[in-house]
Order: C-alpha cells, then structure tokens, then sequence
C-alpha cells in the first residue's frame, strides 16, 4: 500500500511539473511592434528591447515585464516606444494570466486523477 502511494505521488509531482514548465498553449506575445519601434534607437535602449524580446521567446513574461518596466524608466522613450512597451506589458500581463489559469485547470485535474487512483 505504501508502495502505491509513494507511485501516485511521484506521478502527481510529474504531472504538477510537466503542466508548470509547458511553454506551448494559447498565450503569446506579439513583439513586432517593439522590435520595429526601437529599430532606430540608441544601441543600448535596442539591446534592452531584443532583450525583452528573447525573454519573451523562452516564455519567461514576468521577466519581460520587469525588463520593460525597467526600459521605460531608464531611456527616454519616444511616443511610439512608449506605446509598444504599453501593448507588450498588457499582452505580457495577459499570457501570465492565461498560463496560470491552465497551470490551475492542469493542477486540479492531477489532484483529481489522484483521489480516483487512490480509492480504486
């Protein structure tokens, strides 16, 4: 019985880390826009950007964010880059949200799968 237990629990762990590290679903970021708005900017304020950029390709959005924030505070950013870091913070925000919503849906359906594998 100890065995049994001590399997579903390893299989729960498997399943809370696999729905956590899973970069595919529907959340994504468009970055065109920022790409484009700080295609003339100084060098390092472009550095920031395709910074941003590269956090936001491996799914790291909270990273973004606080990148972003940091951008709009440490560069004098024209009216057009302002807007683009706007828009990629809200879509950032957005895919965090969406991420953690099927984080919990995944979540709740291991626990689930769980109790019916333990009453069997």
């Amino acid at each position: 019985m100890k065995i049994q237990h001590l399997i579903l629990t390893v299989i729960a762990a498997a399943a809370f880390v696999v729905a956590g590290c899973s970069k595919s679903g529907s959340a994504s970021v468009d970055t065109s826009k920022l790409t484009a708005a700080f295609q003339n900017a100084s060098t390092d304020a472009k550095q920031a950007a395709d910074s941003v950029v590269t956090a936001i390709k491996g799914a790291d959005y909270a990273g973004a964010v606080t990148q972003l924030k940091a951008l709009g505070n440490k560069y004098k950013l024209t009216p057009e880059q302002q807007q683009a870091v706007n828009d990629v913070i809200a879509s950032a925000q957005k895919a965090i949200a969406e991420l953690a919503s099927k984080s919990a849906g995944d979540a709740s359906k291991a626990v689930g799968d769980m109790g019916k594998a333990l009453n069997k």
